[in-house]
């Protein structure tokens, strides 16, 4: 089983920006020793919580506290900047860590109306615009005589390029241009077997990949037992409730008991966006992964969790692995 690490780059209650990007740092490390295929971070914009806003300054940071596992972006939202930019940054990464770098790219913009105006976007327009920007992106980092102003050092860089979804667009427009594919299933499970299905039919060879290569994430948080697993997680539920009642900040601290708090109706958010988890012991997670394998048949998962003890995150990391490992060999 491939496994891959999602990081939120989270800051956590009482702590500061440079501590998450140092954790993270740690964490990409672990991850690597592991034997992670590749270590991921998330662009977000105008939230305390989260440190990975400047995503391919982020990358740098853990390019050098790493030197083997793949690292980029999961994603960059595409319609908050213009590709020649995006270019740049991410030929500028190839140049650091050949062979090593990932850009995943995403079509919402992941921002609110008033991020969107600071970033002087039309959200409309630049949604729009996105399998064009895809395109431009290729054709910079091919070097292709066709686009209007080169990108350097982007020409002949090689980062590999991935589709990242939530619906069924990404999905079409990864089996179109014949890009890899990954889902965000670990916060927008609807349309996970809808798209991966749409994706493996529709696949059309490229220069970039001859078959089909999809990845789906899963919110994992293993721990020594099922109850420290479950409230370790309890953090993770407190940021996802406070994202979705307009209350984002930083990751607080884990709460026993915190389902047990909640309203019915905030439970039942809770419980539909975390319904790919698999949270407790190495048996249950081990037990997690395997089923979320046999519906994905994905040939990658990517693992997703916001921990807020730094060494139960590293636990973690190594407790999944293990758990992966049994899987292998079982």
């Amino acid at each position: 089983m491939k496994l891959s690490v999602l990081d939120l780059v989270s800051v956590v209650e009482g702590g500061t920006a440079r501590a998450a990007l140092d954790n993270s740092a740690a964490a990409a490390r672990v991850a690597e020793e592991c034997g992670y295929q590749r270590y991921w971070v998330a662009e977000h914009h105008g939230m305390e919580g989260l440190a990975g806003a400047a995503t391919a300054v982020a990358l740098a940071h853990i390019g050098q506290a790493t030197s083997t596992i793949r690292i980029g972006s999961g994603g960059i939202m595409l319609p908050n900047h213009n590709p020649l930019v995006i270019a740049e940054q991410f030929g500028t990464l190839d140049a650091l860590f050949p062979g090593r770098i990932d850009l995943g790219l995403g079509r919402a913009s992941g921002a609110d109306q008033r991020i969107m105006r600071a970033l002087h976007k039309d959200t409309n327009r630049a949604a729009e615009d996105f399998p064009q920007d895809v395109v431009e992106l290729q054709l910079q980092f091919a070097g292709d005589p066709r686009v209007p102003l080169q990108a350097y050092p982007a020409k002949g860089a090689r980062p590999q390029l991935w589709i990242l979804g939530s619906s069924l667009f990404g999905a079409q427009l990864a089996a179109m241009l014949g890009l890899p594919y990954a889902f965000a299933s670990h916060f927008a499970p609807d349309h996970l077997d809808a798209a991966l299905k749409i994706y493996r039919e529709r696949f059309q060879p490229s220069a970039a990949l001859d078959a089909p290569y999809c990845a789906a994430a899963i919110n994992v948080v293993a721990a020594e037992s099922d109850e420290e697993g479950q409230l370790l997680a309890s953090s993770m539920d407190q940021a996802f409730v406070a994202l979705r009642t307009g209350t984002p900040g930083k990751l607080k601290p884990p709460v026993p008991g915190y389902r047990d708090t909640l309203p019915p109706s905030a439970l039942a958010m809770l419980e539909h966006v975390r319904q790919v988890s698999a949270c407790g012991s190495v048996a249950t997670v081990r037990a997690g992964l395997a089923a979320f394998a046999d519906r994905t048949g994905a040939d990658e998962i990517i693992v997703a969790a916001s921990i807020y003890d730094q060494q139960a995150r590293l636990r973690s990391l190594r407790l999944t692995a293990e758990a992966a490992r049994e899987l292998a060999v079982a």
